[in-house]
Order: structure tokens, then sequence, then C-alpha cells
């Protein structure tokens, strides 16, 4: 089984509604969510915490346990994501060789722009979550 972990990044605007983070990746032309395979012994949420600030750029205030992904990876092998609530709170973007791209969109145009149901489910979520982390 392969371990990996993530975040929904989420700031609130100046009206107060909620943006998403969503990640470009090049090398798989696809619109995602941060996540990352863990390493060595962290934890998931250490793992959650890294990859988010690898990927995205953005330091995080970490927030609720949201949900679990789990599907077959494309080597065939068990991949389960665990994904966490983080609001940004420092930090910025710079493309690098894994994501080229970052946009902070609303919850709907999230849902639009993610390629994978799975992640639209996780964004799912993170609406009922944010409420309480505000």
């Amino acid at each position: 089984m392969i371990e990996a972990a993530g975040g929904v990044v989420w700031r609130s605007d100046t009206g107060g509604s909620i943006e998403i983070a969503v990640i470009h990746r090049p090398r798989r032309k696809d619109w995602s969510l941060p996540k990352g395979k863990r390493e060595g012994d962290e934890t998931m949420l250490e793992c959650a915490i890294r990859e988010v600030l690898e990927e995205t750029g953005y330091e995080c205030e970490v927030g609720d346990e949201l949900v679990s992904s789990e599907y077959r990876h494309r080597s065939g092998r068990r991949k389960v994501v665990r994904y966490w609530s983080m609001r940004a709170v420092g930090g910025g973007f710079a493309p690098n060789a894994e994501v080229d791209d970052l946009r902070w969109v609303t919850i709907e145009q999230a849902r639009c722009l993610l390629t994978r149901d799975r992640d639209v489910a996780v964004v799912d979520r993170l609406t009922v979550a944010a409420i309480a982390v505000r």
C-alpha cells in the first residue's frame, strides 16, 4: 500500500468567502490538491504539512482531518491519501519541478477545475469543516 497525505489549503477573501488553492501538475497534466507520499518515519500529518509547503509554498495552520481517499495507483497498488484542512497563514507560490501553476478559486470553481472526482469529494468535506476553523 502507498501512503500519502495532503491538504485542502484555504483562505478567506476580503468578503469572507473561502478560496481554495488548486495546483497544476504538468507531468500528470492535471489539476489537483497538494499531496504526496510519506517519507521515512514521518507521521501522516508531518507528510501533509511537508507536501503542502513543497507544492504550494504556503505555511499553514492545520485544522481538522477531513477525509481519506483510497484508489488504485497506476502501478496497480492500493493508495490511501489522508487530507487535512489547512488555512494559509504565510508564504507564497513559486513554480517548481512538480507544480507549474496554483490558482486560488472558490469552492464551486474548484469543483469544476479539479481533474478527479475524488478530489472534488475532499473539497466537499472542507465546506463543512471550514466553518469550525475560521
